[in-house]
């Protein structure tokens, strides 16, 4: 299992001189199972990801599984190379919408008029939309398993834990991970995982004033992990007023309570 960070900035993209080793796209992660793609979040991290596709040529069948569908974790699906080749296979999941809403009518809603010039009609790829309840269990491939469940988010929000083979990645974002609300969920999608990704998009002192917005810290997902008996935290999700230098910060102090903690820079390979 491989995995990749196409983009691990929260809320809104911020490219520039402050943001470059950290990085300024929005949420998109590579995971690489033996021969099969999973994306997880549809940022704007999710174009460059589309375009080493194009030019790699050796996949045609790829799932995006999305956390949820605000703005910063769908705004890429436009700009997806592959959804424009007829050489490609694309399942879009969700598991926050239903039964308001589906995957299909976002999509639908982010091509329309006035938001952009074109509708999903342009595309030429062979794509299906799959709509399920955070806490089911998916099988998207014979040999691969996601457990998933619900996250303390506005509007909800979908945790995931990918089984394949011997190994174990989990992706918790997008929750604020408060006692005695998510945390027997949390705890069983992270349980012994190779690697937990975790949103720490704030501090203490930061998510203080900020009750109820649906995000985390990393003295949280630390607390996770030790709970679960992960055997790697990662930090994700960076809150874009968050430059290099505080992340630095961050990341020092994060690894020096639990050691081996890594803070996500976009472009960051990990195999498990």
């Amino acid at each position: 299992m491989r995995v990749r960070f196409w983009g691990v900035r929260g809320s809104v993209a911020c490219p520039g001189p402050e943001t470059i080793r950290y990085g300024g796209n929005t949420p998109c992660i590579e995971v690489r199972c033996g021969n099969h793609l999973l994306i997880f979040d549809a940022g704007t991290g999710l174009r460059p990801l589309g375009n080493l596709l194009i030019k790699d040529k050796s996949i045609s069948q790829i799932d995006i599984f999305l956390t949820h569908c605000h703005l910063d974790h769908v705004i890429g699906l436009p700009f997806f190379a592959p959804f424009f080749s007829d050489q490609y296979r694309v399942r879009l999941w969700a598991g926050n919408l239903l039964p308001k809403d589906s995957v299909e009518q976002v999509t639908r809603k982010i091509m329309s008029s006035p938001l952009f010039p074109v509708e999903v009609e342009i595309f030429k790829a062979e794509i299906k939309f799959h709509d399920f309840r955070s806490g089911d269990v998916l099988r998207p491939c014979d040999d691969v398993v996601l457990r998933t469940a619900p996250l303390d988010h506005p509007d909800g929000a979908c945790g995931y834990r990918l089984e394949y083979g011997d190994r174990v990645f989990t992706l918790v974002s997008d929750t604020e991970g408060f006692p005695g609300k998510r945390d027997r969920e949390l705890i069983t999608l992270a349980r012994n995982a190779d690697m937990v990704v975790y949103d720490a998009t704030f501090t203490e002192e930061e998510i203080a004033n900020r009750p109820g917005w649906g995000h985390s810290t990393w003295a949280r997902g630390i607390r996770l992990a030790e709970e679960a008996a992960a055997k790697q935290l990662c930090l994700f999700h960076h809150d874009p007023s968050h430059d290099d230098n505080f992340l630095d910060a961050l990341a020092a102090e994060a690894n020096d309570v639990r050691p081996g903690t890594i803070t996500a820079r976009e472009g960051q390979i990990i195999d498990l």
